[in-house]
């Protein structure tokens, strides 16, 4: 039970409470009303404001739309007005261009440009608007006069500063030197900056607007023109330069790079010419049998004898005269090479300066005729060449092949870069190269197999043999001709392949080449030994004849082996070297039996049997009579005879002297002993007229021209 005074406070509480509530009430109510008066009013004052807007929207609407009208009419008077300007402009545009057409775009191109298309445009207003007005005529013909002024700017900008590349700065672009990791590259500028973006300005204009292709013949042909003159300039720069001064590069390059060499040119082996001179003289004489002796070039280990030099002297003086012309030739050859390489460098500078100039679908042909010019006189000349070089083998002047070798190495080095640069052009420009170099193939290859068939058809004449035995002139030229190809194995390997039509042009690797030209290195040494053979039966002295033969065969034996012609004999004839050796053997023992008719004299052979102290019989002392008298004689007839022959070889000679004095003057000193005590002349100092010291002293006189 909730006790009474709590319930009285819980009743106090709930009552204040209420009133609180309706006091709240009470201002809520006042507050509504109020609310509701008001409401009362605005809506009265909006009334109101609707109403006057009303009013005045009735008033404001027909003022509103009468000005849109006078200000549509406005707008009316100011674009006729615009227009007919613009109009009256047109047919007062030929008057207002007058100057300037007449002055040309010198100078001033691009306000000259401005003038053409104000003319373009009135042009095609009234084309388009009044095609019988005389104003139209007038303006066309002004148009066309701009243009044709426009066509001569690009030729006269193109005349005037095109100018041939100058010889230094080519060579300084082809040139690449090998001491030097990163290259400079060298720039070529064929036009200033300014002129060409003129030039191509206008070009642009003239694509687009000109409607006119005339000025790409135009280009080709100026750019064309200047080609050539830059390869001829480089041809003239050789001439004048290269036998002189041999200057051939800019002075810069010293100037730039001190701690380094100049620049050099292509290599060109030093023997070439002394080879081709050599080979001439035995292609003119050798095969009419017009020229005796022999063209022996000195070897490590061969003397240089009296005879030798007067050899030399001769051929000096002898082709003194003709030096000049092979020097001439041989700077005709390095233009040609550098030229070759030039123009494929200036094409492709060329090929980049089109681009920028004449239109992309354009630029192939354009480009195709620019270098026809330059070209066909680098084609016409290596045509040339081909041709003298089958005029040369066709007289047997197999040097020729020589003057090929360093041309066709070059051209095919540059076909892939040449190839390159021409992609894109006709077929008939592309094969140009291809062509010439299957010609100097061909003719190469002609020239090295009939060089092997003169190696074996040489004839045997007497007295065409050298009287000393020495080297014949056949084997010199031969072995001469041989080392060339060392510096062109590649070249020359290549030349044979191209000839053989049983083997597909994927079986040309360069072992494939290699082999075909150690096969034909042999064949030529297979053919020169067999002439060499039979050129030795000329000699009616079988001692002569077998020294003719070791003198060869040891030259070709050092020869192959001082210039590493060797390597590529044994690629197809492994045991070659011994076989030499094996050869030169025989022919030392060939010649050794030439002393059995001295030596036979002092062998027991009818020597008479007798016992110390008994006299000889008149027959038996007249049998070591003869044997001393036959010794004696044929001592000295052989050696006033080989004493006349020649074994340039030292160390060969100083063999064969040392081997036959040993033979000698042992039987010698044994004949001698076994006579010692035999009285049979009262002149002993008669018949034994020589020591065994003697003896070997007239056999180390042997093989001693100046002696």
């Amino acid at each position: 039970m909730i006790p009474t005074e709590d319930a009285s406070a819980r009743k106090r509480e709930i009552e204040e409470k209420l009133k609180q509530e309706q006091e709240t009430l009470s201002f809520i109510r006042e507050n509504l009303e109020k609310s509701d008066q008001l409401t009362k009013g605005m809506v009265s004052i909006l009334s109101s404001f609707e109403s006057r807007l009303m009013q005045l929207e009735n008033s404001i609407i027909p003022v509103h739309k009468q000005t849109e009208n006078l200000q549509r009419l406005q707008e009316n008077v100011d674009k006729t007005l615009s227009c007919m300007d613009h109009v009256i402009s047109y047919y007062h545009v030929a008057k207002d261009t007058d100057r300037i057409i007449r002055e040309g775009p010198t100078g001033r191109l691009d306000e000259y440009l401005a003038c053409i298309a104000k003319i373009q445009k009135a042009v095609e207003y009234f084309q388009d608007n009044n095609p019988d007005s005389p104003e139209l005529n007038t303006v066309k013909a002004r148009f066309e006069k701009g243009k044709e002024l426009l066509e001569a700017e690009f030729r006269s900008l193109l005349t005037r500063y095109s100018k041939p590349v100058p010889p230094i700065l080519i060579l300084d672009v082809i040139t690449v030197d090998e001491e030097l990791e990163v290259q400079e590259e060298v720039v070529l500028e064929h036009l200033p900056e300014s002129v060409l973006q003129d030039i191509i300005c206008i070009a642009g204009w003239l694509v687009e607007y000109g409607r006119n292709q005339d000025f790409m013949n135009v280009y080709f042909q100026i750019r064309s023109n200047q080609l050539d003159r830059s390869i001829k300039g480089l041809k003239d720069h050789f001439r004048k330069n290269s036998a002189s001064s041999g200057i051939l590069y800019s002075p810069a390059v010293q100037t730039k790079r001190k701690d380094t060499p100049t620049k050099k040119a292509p290599k060109r082996p030093g023997t070439i010419r002394k080879a081709q001179n050599l080979l001439k003289q035995y292609s003119q004489h050798g095969l009419d049998g017009k020229k005796g002796g022999s063209n022996l070039t000195p070897l490590e280990g061969y003397d240089h004898d009296l005879r030798v030099k007067h050899l030399s002297d001769a051929l000096t003086e002898k082709h003194g005269a003709a030096s000049g012309k092979d020097d001439v030739l041989d700077i005709e050859i390095d233009s040609y090479i550098h030229c070759i390489s030039a123009f494929v460098k200036l094409a492709q500078s060329e090929y980049a300066l089109l681009t920028e100039i004449i239109p992309e679908h354009h630029q192939k042909k354009t480009f195709d005729s620019l270098i026809q010019e330059a070209l066909d006189n680098l084609m016409l000349e290596g045509d040339n060449i081909v041709s003298a070089a089958r005029r040369a083998i066709m007289r047997h002047d197999y040097s020729a092949v020589l003057t090929i070798f360093p041309i066709l190495r070059h051209l095919k080095m540059y076909k892939s870069e040449f190839d390159s640069t021409l992609q894109g052009t006709a077929a008939s420009t592309k094969n140009k190269l291809p062509t010439l170099i299957t010609s100097m193939e061909t003719i190469g290859a002609k020239a090295l197999e009939e060089f092997a068939d003169s190696i074996k058809n040489d004839p045997d004449k007497e007295y065409n043999m050298p009287k000393d035995g020495t080297v014949h002139e056949l084997t010199s030229n031969a072995i001469l001709f041989l080392q060339q190809l060392l510096d062109f194995h590649e070249t020359a390997g290549a030349m044979l392949a191209s000839q053989e039509v049983s083997s597909s042009a994927s079986s040309y690797t360069s072992e494939f080449n290699k082999r075909l030209l150690s096969t034909y290195i042999c064949k030529v040494l297979g053919n020169l030994q067999l002439n060499l053979l039979s050129k030795s039966k000329v000699y009616e002295d079988p001692a002569l004849s077998a020294i003719f033969l070791h003198n060869n065969y040891n030259y070709i034996l050092k020869s192959l082996e001082k210039s590493e012609l060797i390597q590529l004999v044994t690629v197809t004839q492994k045991k070659a070297e011994g076989l030499y050796r094996e050869l030169i053997e025989q022919q030392i023992h060939m010649y050794e039996s030439s002393w059995q008719k001295v030596t036979e004299h002092l062998t027991d052979r009818n020597m008479p049997v007798f016992q110390p102290g008994t006299k000889l019989k008149d027959k038996e002392r007249q049998v070591i009579k003869d044997k001393f008298k036959g010794f004696n004689d044929g001592l000295e007839e052989l050696c006033k005879i080989q004493k006349g022959w020649a074994i340039p070889d030292k160390e060969q000679r100083d063999f064969i002297r040392q081997a036959q004095k040993k033979v000698v003057s042992d039987a010698y000193r044994a004949f001698l002993q076994r006579c010692a005590n035999i009285s049979f002349t009262k002149n002993p100092e008669k018949y034994h007229k020589y020591r065994p010291e003697e003896v070997e002293e007239m056999i180390e006189r042997l093989f001693d021209t100046s002696a």
